[in-house]
């Protein structure tokens, strides 16, 4: 029998090999997850970030977290497995490179709009759209708004450590911002090597225009020499 009678066989009988009104709502949903998932990647990411790689990171977990979820959801996925692999994926960890904090919330927000939009098929287009409209509210409110101020931080290792004593902290203040250019609200002092006088700062800086400085996620040296 060939593939021609198969199909003529299947609609003779009255199988449904094309179910326009699921095609329809999974096409529905997926439109909304990716322009959702766009508009935080793209727009609230991307933006502050430049980070192409992590773009394609989550532009593609977000087409396979919901197409998984979508299809398997028709098959009586249990919510408990549908928990597991959002867990599995939200704690994910990349062999070359340790995620940072930053990444890891976009990670996670991004996982959860497309398990949303794929599992709750019981709640109505609004609701849907209400529910995505809060993840982006939510996300631009902090990364855009002055709600949790506008200050970075990066691990320097310090040279002069006679400044370090805390009736010298005027001094040191002054030091780090002409020999980093940076504007410092804040610093720490962390380990301390006398032998090679030498110790561990961790500034606070503001930056002009609120973009983000990838690499201010290391927070040790042995870190930088691995990457």
């Amino acid at each position: 029998m060939n593939l021609l009678q198969i199909l003529g066989s299947a609609l003779w009988s009255g199988d449904n090999l094309i179910n326009f009104e699921g095609l329809v709502g999974m096409l529905v949903r997926f439109a909304i997850t990716m322009v959702f998932s766009s508009t935080i990647i793209g727009w609230l990411y991307y933006s502050r970030s430049k980070r192409k790689d992590w773009c394609f990171c989550f532009t593609m977990i977000a087409v396979t977290v919901f197409l998984l979820i979508y299809l398997l959801g028709h098959e009586k996925l249990q919510i408990e497995l549908a928990l597991g692999l959002f867990a599995i994926f939200g704690i994910v960890r990349y062999r070359t490179e340790a995620i940072a904090i930053r990444e890891m919330s976009y990670l996670f927000m991004i996982i959860g709009v497309a398990v949303i939009n794929g599992l709750a098929t019981a709640v109505s287009l609004v609701e849907l759209l209400a529910t995505n409209i809060i993840f982006i509210a939510v996300a631009w409110l902090m990364e855009r708004s002055n709600l949790i101020g506008d200050t970075h931080c990066k691990l320097i290792t310090y040279d002069k450590i006679n400044m370090i004593t805390p009736d010298k902290h005027d001094e040191m203040m002054a030091d780090l911002k002409a020999r980093t250019g940076l504007d410092i609200v804040k610093f720490e002092i962390g380990a301390i090597n006398f032998l090679k006088d030498v110790c561990f700062v961790k500034v606070y800086y503001k930056t002009e225009d609120g973009a983000v400085n990838t690499i201010d996620g290391i927070r040790k040296a042995k870190q930088f020499t691995e990457e």
